[in-house]
């Protein structure tokens, strides 16, 4: 598949097909004429010698000093290098390019006025596997000027690339690939980094990531819901329909289908008249986290094809506008409820695990092994699994609310949106570990009960958990089973296996937009 770069259609199928899956880029029609018509603005303004901000001027606290057209060029290059202050680990590879082609769509909806061949560079960078070293801290979300200050770098024959698996100068690189450097002309640098494409680009992957985490979360609990035998009757469509969140009803509908032809059907109701919450509100916690993640996945969208350039370019309209687009605040917030939302449902998971064990509560042998006493059974990974969940409620914490202001208090507010980013990308990571965890839980539990029937989504999550990690009779290491299933829910196997089991599509694909 190839992805055409039009400034306004950008989706995060998008970037996961260009970031994970190296899908080619290409440009729009019309996109290298509104370049055109972008820049044609810039160079108008430049030969009036206008006072514009970034263009004619220095940045932030620097604002009150001019930059002459001689000085231009060596400006520019220092932009640049100054703001190339990140540190940390690196961001991965797919992250880096999903960096990138946030950069060139919002490049390519023309309020940038980036000159034509800079963008081209960039273009053919992505396109050729040069992918920039990014360090991850550095930025407060009020445009992501170190991240981008490092993509950028190479442009101009600087800084570090990872070309073909190997770390090499990017004047080597392109070298290799039989590239040369540009010269930034005025606003080129500020083009490139004064806008928040990097909290974007990953945040496109997270929330990709989210989609299917939250899908699977459905299966672990519909599984735990057959190993304890619990009452479904919260599943009952009528009571949804009485509360009519967009999520909740998705979310039932989609556990209705996972145990289509479960024997839970069939049993009396009445034998527990009240579950444990966290067995009988998953509709309504799991539907709370589908709505959460919506609300970030369109904030997202809107990002991806949004101009964040200050000063923005108007090139149908050949003029300017100061603005403060580069503020993502939605898109903080938007990270900051998802990982509120995640932390809720791997709760929920936690505590199903928990419950699986207590005899009391499920009438299976204490710690779920058949011969407790010598043997402890899955006793243990209730502290793996609590560990797990607090350290998600941690970083759940706000992180949009944490900012000092700086350059001499002109940037008196600032959106922390990398790290809110950053975060629910670590608690996505933990999520999963809770919910492989809980499927191999419930698998054990589903074993012991003996001659159940279990439902069509619930059977094929049985047996693709089995395929990797067999019953435990007796104690053995499990740490290699978590790891396990852990791949299995990481890789896609087991959310494609139940979605081949299930006959109709419900929920299983959740969208932003939920058309399922």
């Amino acid at each position: 598949m190839t992805i055409v770069l039009t400034g306004s259609d950008l989706t995060i199928d998008d970037v996961v097909a260009v970031a994970l899956h190296h899908a080619p880029v290409v440009v729009g029609s019309d996109t290298r004429a509104r370049l055109a018509r972008s820049r044609a603005v810039v160079d108008r303004l430049l030969t009036a010698d206008a006072v514009v901000y970034g263009l004619s001027t220095g940045l932030g606290a620097l604002k009150g000093f001019r930059i002459t057209n001689d000085d231009m060029p060596r400006y520019q290059r220092n932009v640049l290098m100054s703001h190339a202050v990140g540190v940390g680990a690196p961001y991965e590879r797919a992250v880096v390019r999903a960096i990138m082609l946030a950069r060139l769509n919002g490049m390519a909806r023309g309020g940038s006025g980036v000159r034509p061949a800079v963008f081209e560079l960039l273009l053919t960078l992505l396109n050729a596997g040069i992918h920039p070293v990014i360090p991850s801290r550095g930025s407060l979300g009020m445009a992501d000027l170190a991240p981008l200050a490092h993509m950028s770098l190479p442009l101009i024959g600087l800084g570090t690339v990872e070309y073909h698996n190997e770390l090499m100068s990017s004047a080597e690189a392109l070298e290799f690939a039989g590239l040369q450097p540009v010269e930034l002309g005025a606003k080129d640098a500020l083009a490139l980094c004064s806008v928040n494409s990097a909290s974007v680009g990953h945040g496109a992957l997270v929330a990709a990531e989210s989609m299917r985490l939250l899908a699977c979360a459905d299966i672990a609990a519909a599984l735990s819901l057959e190993g304890f035998q619990g009452n479904i009757g919260p599943l009952d469509p009528r009571a949804h329909m009485v509360r009519p969140f967009v999520g909740q009803r998705a979310a039932a509908a989609h556990l209705r289908d996972l145990l289509a032809g479960s024997g839970l059907w069939q049993l009396n109701q009445a034998q527990r008249v009240q579950d444990p919450l966290s067995f009988r509100c998953i509709a309504q916690v799991h539907g709370a986290s589908r709505d959460a993640l919506a609300f970030t996945g369109r904030t997202l969208e809107v990002e991806l094809n949004a101009s964040g350039d200050n000063p923005l370019v108007l090139p149908d309209e050949d003029s300017f506008v100061a603005n403060g687009n580069f503020h993502v605040a939605g898109l903080a917030m938007g990270f900051d409820l998802l990982a509120i939302a995640l932390a809720h449902t791997s709760s929920l998971s936690t505590s199903r695990v928990i419950r699986l064990m207590d005899p009391m509560l499920s009438g299976l042998p204490p710690q779920l092994t058949p011969w407790p006493g010598v043997n402890c059974g899955f006793g243990v990974l209730q502290k793996t699994v609590t560990a797990l969940s607090s350290e998600i409620h941690f970083m759940a914490a706000p992180a949009s609310l944490n900012f000092i202001p700086v350059a001499s208090d002109i940037e008196d507010h600032a959106t922390m949106a990398t790290l809110c980013v950053s975060k629910a990308a670590q608690i996505v990571d933990a999520a999963w570990r809770i919910l492989a965890i809980e499927l191999l839980t419930a698998a054990q539990a589903a074993d012991l009960r003996r001659e159940i029937t279990l439902g069509a989504g619930t059977q094929a999550a049985y047996a693709a958990v089995r395929s990797v990690a067999a019953f435990a009779p007796e104690d053995r290491v499990l740490a290699a089973d978590i790891e396990a299933v852990y791949g299995l829910l990481v890789s896609g196997r087991l959310l494609d296996a139940v979605r081949a089991a299930v006959a109709s599509e419900s929920v299983l694909r959740p969208s932003f937009m939920y058309q399922i």
